[in-house]
């Protein structure tokens, strides 16, 4: 293994032996010419103290693979991570009537900018790094070695750049190995069928992360009135449904998102007659409810990521103070107001604050009823804070 050495600036190496996977590129004393994906030793005063890949797109410069100077960076060691992140999945996990989840969680699991989602024996592929480019090949060989039964493996395109949090998540899919993949994949969800596209669908099809808060939500739905909003293909809407809701009204800009989500309610056995689906733009349809009168007993706002920078939290903390102060203005005394935030520049208190904010704009009182965070398949580790970006709150009107 051929490895390029880079010395660290400064004081910068403790941060690296804490467990942080990140350098900066203005943390290294010299900035070298070289490819994508090299792999590279940090050093400090000459001294190892980290071993990852090389960015030269990226304004994060090295991703930290290993701490462990022993550590050889080849197909052996990604096979490694991608069995122990199988193992801890299944120890941690009640897999019982569920078949979907995420293997891999980048940092998390230590193969950092990897993304990887199972589902009912696909697996759907995202590398958020030029770096990682030259890995793929890698990647796929230990997916294949490392999980039994593995039907095939779909790739979407990479993200070569990070001074945004997110991708739009809309790039087209492409089959690395195996079979090619059905157009929608029918997957199981604590014994709820939904159909993914892992194709075009929102980053790898569906979002995982907000498994157990569906099925929080199937259980506090019972007898209400239930208003999701960017319902996507309604998830959060058939677990309410299937909790007995009396209606649920599901709205989201995306036409197909919605066909989607009327699917899912027929998978299920409901009766997608006697709910509402709607393709609209959420602020205009609340507050064409507000002018009506409409209100609710349940709202689940669930939006995209509103801080895509550093330089728009400030504009992401108005934005769900706002968002979610006019959907209080639609929720009946004693209803349940389920708000999330995926962005990971928004801390929990700065959300908590702005949902605080919204109440009393709004003249409600709110009770926290549940606090949650992103489930055992999208670790955090303590030293990556970073990695912390889901907060999902369900609060009750008082």
């Amino acid at each position: 293994m051929n490895v390029v050495k880079l010395e660290l600036a400064r004081g910068l190496g403790r941060h690296l032996r804490a467990g942080h996977p990140w350098v900066f590129r203005k943390a290294l004393e010299h900035v070298p010419r070289i490819p994508a994906g090299s792999v590279v030793d940090l050093t400090e005063n000459g001294k190892f103290v980290a071993r990852g890949y090389y960015d030269p797109h990226s304004a994060i410069a090295v991703r930290v693979l290993t701490r462990d100077s022993r550590d050889t960076v080849d197909a052996g060691f990604i096979t490694r991570r991608v069995r122990r992140s199988l193992a801890e999945r299944q120890s941690l996990l009640d897999l019982t009537d569920t078949d979907s989840y995420r293997l891999i969680h980048g940092e998390g699991d230590g193969l950092p900018g990897v993304v990887v989602d199972l589902y009912a024996g696909w697996a759907v592929m995202k590398l958020y790094s030029a770096g990682l480019t030259p890995y793929r090949p890698l990647i796929v060989e230990a997916l294949k070695a490392g999980i039994p039964g593995l039907k095939g493996i779909v790739g979407r395109d990479e993200v070569a750049r990070d001074d945004v949090e997110e991708d739009e998540g809309r790039g087209s899919g492409r089959m690395l190995y195996g079979q090619d993949a059905p157009e929608q994949i029918a997957i199981r969800e604590r014994g709820v069928t939904f159909m993914v596209d892992v194709w075009r669908g929102q980053k790898t099809g569906f979002f995982l992360d907000q498994r157990e808060n569906r099925h929080l939500i199937r259980r506090l739905a019972k007898g209400r009135d239930v208003l999701n909003c960017f319902s996507f293909s309604g998830g959060f809407s058939v677990n309410a449904a299937l909790g007995g809701a009396n209606t649920v009204f599901s709205v989201d800009i995306d036409p197909e998102a919605i066909a989607l989500a009327r699917e899912n309610f027929t998978r299920n056995g409901l009766p997608a007659e006697k709910h509402d689906f709607l393709a609209a733009d959420v602020f205009t349809v609340i507050q064409s409810f507000k002018d009506e009168g409409r209100t609710f007993d349940m709202i689940i706002l669930d939006p995209p990521a509103f801080a895509k920078s550093q330089r728009a939290v400030q504009a992401a903390l108005d934005g769900y103070a706002s968002l979610n102060r006019q959907a209080l203005s639609l929720l009946r005394p004693g209803g349940l107001l389920a708000t999330a935030s995926c962005s990971a520049r928004v801390s929990p208190d700065d959300f908590m604050s702005a949902v605080r904010e919204a109440g009393f704009k709004a003249g409600v009182d709110l009770a926290l009823v549940e606090e949650r965070y992103q489930p055992p398949d999208h670790p955090v580790r303590l030293q990556f804070p970073e990695g912390k970006y889901l907060k999902f709150y369900v609060l009750q009107a008082v």
